[in-house]
């Protein structure tokens, strides 16, 4: 310890030994053991100076960035029939907050594949316990190239290395074909039905625009969240297996 104070003091005039954390003179005396992203703030080292400097869904508080209450990034973060408005979540006030497809209802949102009654379905489907079930023959699936559905990650709608391969041969068959194809999004059963749907809407459309880079005309893509309805996981394969979206001739 003597040693190590008196190294100090023979340093003081060239500039080192500053102060100890969480003291500090400037950010660099923050930030000097490894990249902290912290701020000298009233010689104090802490996360933030103001809400700038905090991730989305936080706000500077005493130096720290801590959850804002209420704020929502999506709607499946809102409870059911709410829509994420302004990073809040709020009654519903016109169509288009409630997600393509969607329509608004004495402010509560019917999301594409959700019903309050049989008008909310598209023609021949039936409304069943809040939901959109059955609809016309299912077109032929017989093609000269076979479509591959598109895995996911747990709660997650982004696209892997796997998924953008598999879309990629997708797109050459679609062009080849020529017809129309259907994007079913689903989820494993985990979660509530709401998130859920939203979650395999998210999907559909990421493939969906995935395949329009790829130059596939975006009026041959109709998109279909499924949600949990017919996930048959019961244990984690199954719901990787679950976890996915199809593609289906139309």
């Amino acid at each position: 310890m003597r040693r190590a104070l008196f190294a100090c003091v023979l340093l003081l005039p060239l500039g080192g030994c500053g102060p100890s954390y969480p003291n500090c003179k400037t950010d660099e005396d923050c930030n000097k053991e490894k990249p902290r992203n912290e701020f000298c703030v009233n010689q104090t080292c802490q996360q933030c100076r103001n809400d700038k400097d905090c991730p989305a869904g936080k706000q500077c508080s005493k130096g720290r960035c801590d959850a804002i209450p209420g704020y929502c990034a999506d709607d499946s973060a809102c409870p059911q029939g709410t829509s994420c408005i302004d990073n809040r979540c709020h009654a519903c006030t016109s169509d288009d907050q409630c997600g393509e497809g969607g329509k608004c209802k004495n402010g509560t949102c019917v999301r594409k594949g959700m019903c309050q009654v049989e008008e909310d379905c598209p023609e021949g489907q039936d409304c069943k316990e809040g939901r959109c079930v059955g609809g016309p023959k299912r077109a032929s699936q017989e093609a000269p190239c076979q479509l591959q559905p598109v895995y996911f990650d747990y709660n997650e709608s982004t696209l892997s290395g796997d998924a953008n391969a598999t879309i990629l041969k997708n797109a050459s068959c679609i062009r080849e074909v020529g017809r129309a194809v259907q994007l079913l999004g689903r989820c494993d059963p985990r979660g509530t039905e709401e998130y859920n749907l939203a979650l395999s809407e998210r999907r559909a459309q990421q493939v969906q625009r995935q395949l329009m880079t790829l130059s596939i005309d975006r009026h041959k893509l109709h998109t279909l969240p499924k949600g949990e309805l017919e996930a048959t996981g019961r244990d984690e394969q199954g719901w990787a297996n679950d976890r996915r979206v199809d593609f289906e001739w139309q």
